[in-house]
């Protein structure tokens, strides 16, 4: 099956309103910023989709990617385990004048919460986060005389990730640490969606290599030249 899309905007033109989208990477290394960027794009030209819930490692930086999409107003919730990162001056305005709410999760317990959704297990236990606020309201079990805090999976509707090579069949590998959270989420989505900076033909990839198999990948689209955020932000552009 050839799950190639010929543009981004088509890629993203099945996220509707409400809809729980997880985005690969890890700062900007495996983020898919072009994804991101088309997705503002549908949004600006007709208004939707809003009122997401989006699942990534960290709130955005600068004014470009996450951060854009966010300064957006496009995104009701935020579910990340690293809020404060290197410059996350739009998530930190909008968290404190109320207009986003965020779910604070360990950076372990939400790779696990999201592979738990993926692999379909609906909660395990971890010692994480157990006599901290974070584990407020939520079931403690004792095992060989430790406490541990139960958690729930995460599944989402739509993932959004960043690929090195990829193809028609959507089998993918990633570029070093840009492997990140991408190929969990993938796993997790109903639907993922994957750009690549390098669209192959069936068997153009050493079945050895493939890191997420087609099976968990709805749609392939070609980047062949990415844009990498940090990079974006040392030059100070701003997706508006």
């Amino acid at each position: 099956m050839d799950k190639t899309i010929p543009t981004l905007a088509e890629a993203v033109a099945g996220i509707g309103d409400g809809a729980v989208v997880m985005i690969g990477g890890f700062g900007g290394s495996g983020a898919p910023i072009e994804l991101i960027h088309a997705l503002i794009d549908r949004f600006r030209a007709t208004g939707h989709p809003a009122g997401l819930t989006v699942v990534n490692n960290n709130a955005g930086n600068g004014h470009i990617g996450l951060a854009a999409l966010i300064e957006a107003g496009m995104v009701r919730k935020l579910i990340c385990s690293f809020p404060r990162s290197a410059d996350p001056v739009v998530f930190t305005r909008m968290y404190l004048a109320g207009q986003i709410e965020l779910e604070l999760v360990p950076q372990g317990t939400l790779a696990e919460r999201i592979r738990a959704g993926g692999a379909g297990i609906p909660a395990f236990y971890t010692p994480t986060s157990f006599g901290t606020d974070l584990a407020k309201g939520k079931p403690v079990a004792e095992f060989e005389g430790r406490p541990y805090v139960q958690e729930r999976w995460l599944k989402a509707d739509f993932a959004l990730v960043k690929a090195e090579l990829g193809d028609v069949q959507g089998n993918l590998t990633y570029r070093a640490a840009g492997r990140n959270f991408n190929p969990l989420m993938c796993m997790a989505a109903t639907v993922a969606i994957a750009q690549v900076s390098r669209l192959v033909h069936a068997g153009g990839i050493d079945p050895e290599k493939v890191i997420t198999p087609g099976i968990f990948v709805q749609g392939v689209v070609e980047v062949a030249d990415p844009a990498q955020e940090e990079a974006l932000n040392r030059a100070g552009a701003i997706y508006a």
